[in-house]
């Protein structure tokens, strides 16, 4: 297998459907796993929870919780019982899709071939670096920012935000095409800021992959594969923190989004 073969075979997800009807299984299968694993470890500490000094598991996640209830507080204004729980599952979610690029990009797809038999098998294992993922995220994000922008401004509160905003009442056509932006641009930047973060860094992972698979031949291999060693530990410590930083943006821009449809319009 090429160069070129090689990374279009592991950028393609394993799909059936054509056009708009497309389901990536690859995605979803790993997507509801990850989620079931945070419902059942989420359960299973619930049953379990310790008083007085709690374990190094359950003080991790005590110090998770506090954090992200850090984050709601400083940055949602008023009060909403659903913010904390969806930021926190926001982080959590996103967090271990991104983790799963920290898995070595051969491992997985390659026992998915022995499994299966199928030397072309396809199989994709960070779900954020599927744009759908990303997206649909983003989207069920706006979905509640149009929700409550109507619930607390009302139906008349919500249009004067796109009459009014930001110009004021002389500005109207402006204000419009203004707000429409501002708006349309939540859950474009939302998303692709993920899918783009997480697709580079998947390539890179397969560009550093290449390094011993096609020049760690013979006696180039007491060089090239030292050094795609050492770039493997090094590109993974470094994306460690991109993963953890992607997710806290994404939930940081979730709650400040969410604040703003709870901030009522001043009249103008």
């Amino acid at each position: 297998m090429g160069t070129v073969e090689y990374i279009q075979h592991h950028l393609a997800n394993n799909a059936i459907g054509e056009g708009f009807w497309t389901f990536h299984l690859d995605t979803i299968f790993v997507s509801v796993a990850l989620a079931a694993l945070i419902i059942f470890v989420s359960m299973r500490l619930g049953k379990r929870l310790e008083t007085g000094v709690p374990s190094g598991f359950q003080n991790g996640v005590e110090g998770v919780l506090d954090f992200v209830s850090g984050q709601v507080r400083d940055t949602f204004p008023g009060k909403n019982a659903l913010i904390a729980p969806l930021a926190l599952t926001i982080f959590l979610w996103v967090w271990l899709m991104n983790f799963m690029d920290l898995v070595p990009v051969d491992l997985v797809p390659m026992l998915a071939q022995m499994i299966t038999g199928n030397p072309d098998f396809h199989l994709k294992l960070v779900p954020t670096t599927d744009l759908n993922t990303a997206m649909a995220m983003s989207l069920t994000v706006f979905g509640l920012v149009l929700f409550y922008n109507i619930k607390v401004k009302g139906l008349w509160g919500f249009i004067k935000m796109f009459l009014f905003h930001p110009f004021g009442k002389w500005f109207v056509p402006f204000n419009i095409v203004m707000t429409l932006i501002e708006e349309v641009s939540k859950p474009l930047s939302l998303g692709l800021r993920l899918f783009g973060n997480m697709f580079a860094g998947e390539l890179v992972f397969l560009l550093i992959a290449l390094i011993g698979g096609t020049l760690a031949v013979g006696i180039g291999a007491l060089f090239w594969a030292p050094l795609q060693a050492l770039l493997d530990l090094g590109w993974l410590i470094f994306h460690l923190l991109v993963i953890t930083l992607q997710s806290f943006i994404f939930m940081v821009l979730t709650i400040v989004y969410l604040g703003m449809a709870h901030t009522e319009m001043d009249d103008h």
